[in-house]
């Protein structure tokens, strides 16, 4: 039961759906104290195929698509029955090509469909129990992990759905950006690239690096609030213009507030332009308390402003670009992130 109680507690904190997966097949491995594991979801044509699969031979038994009544899988999967098969080998159903190729004796089976909303998506199974035979108290264990891992799926998956919604949203605002500047072409990929290089040398989750690159791409996204002739001018800004499009990072944070998804990285979009001697803008914050995303963004979007050409300066070499940025640790940057940028870029990163 405890290892049920901690993948509960696994599956119910990650929306990572490749770390659900595995971690659930893991689990079940150690749950029945069984030789292999494995996950079979079906695809768009209705055959299943292993998405996850443990064991010494888990490689090449990925290789293998079933139809719906083939093998043990398929015939939990179309019947929706759960399933224990203490002589594989001399049951009619069992698929025995997979054993074949692996050079494995498969001796018996637990095999339980997972359903989402009564519908079948898949099946989990474990395969040659270390210690005895598969009972029906293992049959009660592995319903209790088939019916977490199955909800633990659908949210992965729904949460998956609404990032990529989100990411095409996201592109779609890039490109708004990108369309009111002409001089942006290009900006906010080059920046994401910076800040993934960057992120690479730092300790930052997963998470982190995803709300980066968010940001990264929509750093800017504010300046389709800045009026044309403003944002395109050729030439020098007058200081009342440039106390317009001062405000970009707070009509940016203001944009993407009012969709939930994007909230988190509020702080990278809004203090990007800040200081860490607090000289900066919006709200003149200084050192750590301007927030980490927005000081690699910083960093990123300075570098790529000053190598490529603007109405208002020509570009210039990477090596100046280098120079410039270390001239200004301290000042307008920090420098742990300076000294990170350095490492990626002499490291063929950026």
């Amino acid at each position: 039961m405890e290892i049920l109680t901690k993948l509960s507690h696994l599956l119910n904190s990650s929306l990572d759906f490749a770390y659900v997966k595995k971690e659930a097949i893991t689990a079940a491995t150690e749950l029945l104290d069984c030789e292999a594991s494995s996950l079979l979801l079906k695809d768009e044509r209705g055959k299943l195929f292993f998405e996850v699969a443990l064991g010494e031979k888990g490689e090449i038994v990925k290789r293998f698509r079933l139809k719906m009544g083939e093998g043990i899988a398929g015939w939990v999967a179309m019947h929706d029955e759960p399933l224990i098969v203490l002589k594989a080998q001399e049951d009619p159903r069992f698929f025995k090509d997979i054993d074949q190729a692996a050079g494995f004796i498969t001796k018996d089976i637990i095999c339980l469909p997972l359903r989402i909303k009564n519908t079948i998506i898949g099946v989990i199974q474990g395969i040659n129990k270390r210690t005895g035979e598969f009972t029906h108290d293992d049959l009660d264990l592995f319903q209790s992990l088939a019916d977490q891992i199955a909800i633990a799926l659908d949210n992965a998956r729904l949460y998956e759905e609404l990032n990529e919604m989100a990411r095409q949203l996201v592109d779609g605002l890039s490109e708004a950006i990108e369309k009111r500047d002409s001089y942006a072409g290009g900006h906010p990929q080059r920046v994401l690239h910076i800040c993934m290089a960057i992120a690479k040398y730092l300790p930052l989750s997963p998470e982190d690096k995803r709300q980066l690159s968010l940001a990264a791409i929509l750093h800017d996204i504010g300046k389709v609030g800045i009026a044309d002739q403003i944002l395109t001018k050729d030439g020098r800004l007058t200081v009342e213009e440039l106390e317009i499009i001062r405000e970009h990072p707070r009509i940016g944070a203001t944009i993407v507030g009012n969709i939930k998804q994007l909230r988190p990285i509020i702080p990278g979009i809004k203090y990007h332009h800040e200081h860490y001697d607090g000289s900066g803008y919006p709200e003149g914050l200084h050192g750590e308390e301007i927030p980490l995303i927005a000081r690699i963004i910083a960093v990123a979007d300075t570098y790529d402003a000053i190598i490529h050409e603007r109405s208002y300066h020509r570009g210039v070499s990477k090596g100046e670009a280098v120079a410039e940025i270390t001239e200004n640790t301290g000042t307008q940057f920090d420098p742990k992130i300076v000294t990170v940028f350095a490492q990626a870029l002499d490291n063929g990163d950026i």
